[in-house]
């Protein structure tokens, strides 16, 4: 068995090389379905986030398994060229760890955003609703879920409410020569991040948002919620002429504005600026829209520098879930530790339960007048004698789970108790 982890992030990858290799939602049960279907692969998770792209698999004897989980995503994303420098690659101990510090946003763009923990069951429960997981990512992503929770229950790391819509919000404020009270916001896209962002708007004082989206339906249905005005997709334009500020997070595969349009905007304001926030991956405009004037574009790389405020504070309060996660990779490495020996366990204990049993059945049948109460006695005591008969055995069993000596004590406990065959 190895464990193993493939990804890229907003610190390995410039948010161009990350948009090629995200996974839409619709994206996703396709890329687990052919994983799963790799002879080398027996359990495996895809996390597509706005910032990350990671591949979580069990592999089985796979020689070089960085080169093949590589190959793999040349092969989900039919990409041509791919730079090894643009992914991270962890195993075993060190892919445990990184799954726990990602759970517990220790490896996200804003630390201590909450987002990443819901995202990340959202991803395990798709791979287990599938029948992609197995007991090993089971036990393995249910405890980094609870590695997660932990984490922000017992420290600081989530007191201030920042994530990525928080900073896009903070960004634009910073950005914009008036109240966030007197603001009119532009908001394209109908999915969770933007109602976070509308929420988080909201929060500034922003009283006048507009939402479009394609589906003119849940722009209505997030509209409705903020008390904004729900805009159809192609007249955004013009509503965009009378926005302080533009937020896009929609999930199209192709830039949403682009130079025209953006141009066309930027004349219809005549000279009054904008401030336009893309924090969608794949990015819903065009870059050299920045080169406009009156258009003031940042991306979602840009909003790094927004991260930076607060960021001693929120350092000081990850410390503090380190040794969380310390403990927590110790606890799973004893508990992993013992599923290569639990068949052996298992084989062991029906086989000392089997004889109880049959004796047992002698005994009683020897035992015509005894009671009910005395039958229950009795086979109390069988089960305490074999219970402790095997204690030892099982103990020194656990001890060496996982060492070099393991295939001697199969060997050896194969022929001492004659498992494997008919008793």
């Amino acid at each position: 068995m190895q464990l193993v982890v493939l990804g890229l992030n907003h610190r390995s990858a410039a948010v161009e090389v990350r948009e090629r290799f995200a996974f839409d939602k619709n994206e996703v049960p396709g890329a687990l379905n052919r994983l799963y279907g790799y002879e080398e692969i027996s359990e495996c998770v895809i996390l597509s986030t706005c910032n990350r792209t990671e591949i979580y698999a069990v592999l089985e004897g796979v020689e070089e398994p960085k080169a093949f989980m590589l190959e793999a995503v040349r092969d989900l994303k039919g990409a041509d060229i791919i730079d090894e420098e643009w992914f991270y690659f962890h195993e075993e101990r060190d892919c445990i760890e990184h799954l726990f510090r990602v759970s517990a946003s220790l490896d996200s763009l804003v630390l201590g955003e909450g987002q990443i923990l819901s995202q990340l069951k959202v991803a395990y429960i798709e791979a287990y609703s599938a029948g992609f997981t197995g007991t090993v990512f089971n036990i393995l992503f249910q405890k980094a879920i609870g590695v997660g929770k932990k984490v922000r229950t017992n420290t600081g790391i989530a007191n201030t409410p920042v994530s990525v819509s928080y900073t896009a919000v903070n960004l634009a404020e910073d950005c914009l020569d008036k109240p966030m009270s007197e603001a009119t916001v532009l908001i394209l896209g109908a999915g969770t991040m933007s109602e976070l962002t509308a929420t988080h708007l909201q929060s500034k004082g922003v009283k006048t948002i507009f939402v479009s989206n394609r589906t003119y339906a849940k722009a209505e249905v997030l509209a409705e919620k903020f008390g904004g005005h729900a805009v159809r997709l192609d007249q955004y334009i013009m509503q965009a002429k009378d926005a302080d500020i533009l937020i896009t997070s929609t999930g199209a595969p192709h830039y949403i504005i682009n130079e025209k349009e953006a141009k066309e905007i930027a004349a219809l304001r005549k000279g009054k600026p904008i401030v336009m926030i893309d924090i969608a991956v794949p990015r819903d405009i065009d870059p050299e829209v920045a080169q406009i004037d009156g258009i003031y574009l940042f991306n979602i790389d840009a909003l790094e520098s927004v991260v930076e405020e607060n960021k001693h504070q929120r350092e000081e309060e990850a410390k503090r879930a380190e040794p969380i996660i310390h403990d927590a990779i110790e606890e799973l490495l004893d508990k992993l530790s013992y599923l290569s020996v639990r068949p052996m366990m298992a084989l062991l204990t029906e086989k000392a339960d089997h004889i109880r049993r049959r004796e047992l059945h002698r005994a009683l049948v020897k035992l015509p007048d005894a009671s009910e109460h005395e039958r229950r006695i009795i086979d109390a005591m069988s089960r305490m004698i074999v219970r402790k008969m095997l204690r030892d055995p099982m103990i020194r069993f656990g001890e060496i789970a996982g060492k070099e000596e393991e295939g001697l004590y199969w060997d050896l406990f194969r022929d001492m108790f004659n498992l494997e065959k008919e008793w």
